[in-house]
Parts: structure tokens; sequence; C-alpha cells
């Protein structure tokens, strides 16, 4: 009976997460520990435990996401779960990356790509390239990174995830314009852009429209800017995006410089 009333409690908390709202999924997930504590049951645990520090960790409370990704990691050793290792491993790194402590990030992403190599996860490595690039970048490692997002790349177009595709040449996008390599950036959002309009996904196409407007912003293509942020504004508005306001105002600044170059 406890263990049923864990699973549900646990697809409550779910159902919550999906929907934004964190403070009723961890009240689920409390309760399913509570449960899960009761029971001794280690795989409901780990599960418990995932979602706990999953929620701990998108709301901010790191070392608490952190304390529980522990405990994860170690109830999946006694279980002898290595793809399950690799994925904590992965979200340890995420967490560490978050908070901008690259070092560490890399060196749980490092051990779980070992594991994830053992056990043939091209899925999860597909994702796990492209966070080594990201920390790489974040680093100033730039042709390490271009490397990490090409091997995730080729893995996304391995396993046919378009979406995921469409993320790594948008992440190389973003490399090559940190190195003020503005044509190739263009030509990485282009293709980004291309793959996503054909998903009908909007949120992609937002954001390789929105790095391809810093491109041109710096090729001095201000009017052509100014059109792809003015599209980048309308999608934050709908999806009502945190980045609104700070898009408003950068459109807006834009307009202004087009307005001055018209008149000069």
């Amino acid at each position: 009976m406890r263990e049923h009333a864990s699973a549900q409690l646990n697809r409550q908390g779910n159902e919550h997460f999906s929907r934004g709202h964190y403070t009723e999924a961890y009240e689920c997930y409390a309760k399913a520990l509570a449960c899960d504590r009761k029971t001794g049951d280690q795989r409901a645990l780990v599960a418990t435990l995932g979602n706990l520090a999953n929620i701990c960790a998108v709301s901010g409370r790191r070392e608490a996401a952190q304390q529980h990704y522990e405990e994860v990691l170690e109830l999946q050793k006694l279980l002898g779960d290595e793809r399950g290792i690799g994925t904590t491993l992965a979200n340890l790194g995420n967490l560490r990356a978050d908070g901008s402590e690259y070092e560490r990030a890399r060196a749980y992403y490092l051990e779980a790509l070992d594991i994830l190599k053992r056990t043939h996860d091209e899925t999860a490595m597909s994702v796990l390239f492209s966070d080594l690039g990201f920390v790489a970048r974040e680093t100033g490692q730039y042709d390490e990174a271009m490397t990490h997002y090409e091997q995730s790349l080729a893995l996304m177009k391995r396993l046919g995830n378009e979406g995921g595709m469409a993320d790594a040449w948008r992440m190389m996008a973003r490399t090559h314009l940190m190195q003020q390599r503005y044509d190739d950036a263009v030509a990485c959002c282009q293709t980004s852009q291309a793959i996503a309009e054909r998903m009908c996904d909007e949120l992609r196409t937002g954001g390789a429209r929105y790095v391809m407007a810093g491109c041109f912003e710096q090729l001095g293509r201000l009017r052509e800017a100014a059109d792809l942020l003015e599209l980048v504004v309308e999608m934050d508005r709908k999806y009502n995006l945190p980045k609104l306001q700070e898009n408003i105002g950068r459109l807006e600044a834009l307009k202004v410089r087009v307005a001055e170059g018209a008149r000069a």
C-alpha cells in the first residue's frame, strides 16, 4: 500500500512539475520520500530522491539537490545500475555548470561519459557531448567546444533527433560568435533555423533567430538584426519568456541606431 502511495505521489509530483508548479511538486515528492523511507524500497528511493533533486535544482537549491543526487548515486551503486549512475553523474555536472563551477562540472561529465560509453547509451551521450561543449566554450576552449558539439551533432543525426540537431547547430553558432567568426556563426544559425522551421518548433526557431540577430548586429547589418529581434520579441510575448523585457529594450535600442543610420 505504501509503495503504491509513493508511486502515486511521484506521478502527482511529476504532473505539477511539468506545469511549473514547483512547490506543489516538492510537497508530493517529500511525502513520497517519507513512504519510501518506511518501506526501505531502494528502487523507489532512487526514483523519489531523483525527482526531489531535480525540483531542487530547477528552483535554485543547488546544495539540497547535490545531497539528493549523491544519495541516489550511492543507491545506484548498491543496485549495480550503471546506466542510472551515468545519468546521475551527468545531473551532478549540470548542477555545477549552473553554478559556473565548470571544472567540477567537467569532472562529473567525463566520469559519466566513461560509463555511458560502456553501456552504449548513445541518447545520453549525445546530450553529454553538448554539455561538455558548453563547459569548454564557457572556459574559452573553443576548439574543444566545437569538437564536442560536432560529436553531439553526429549522434543526434544517427538517432534521428532533429531537435537535438537544431540545438547543436545553434550552440556551434554561439561558439563562432564568441570568436567573432560572424559568417560561420550565421551559416550555423541558418541551418539550425531551417531544421526548427521544418519541425514547426517556434522556440528553437526563435533561439536561432536570437543568435543570428547578434551576428548581424556585430556585422553592422542593423536592419536585419532588428527584423529578427522583432520576431524574437513576438515569440517572447506569446510564451511569456523571461527575456521579454530585456529583448524589448535591446530591440528599441537597435531601432534607434537604424533610424540614426537612415538620417546620416
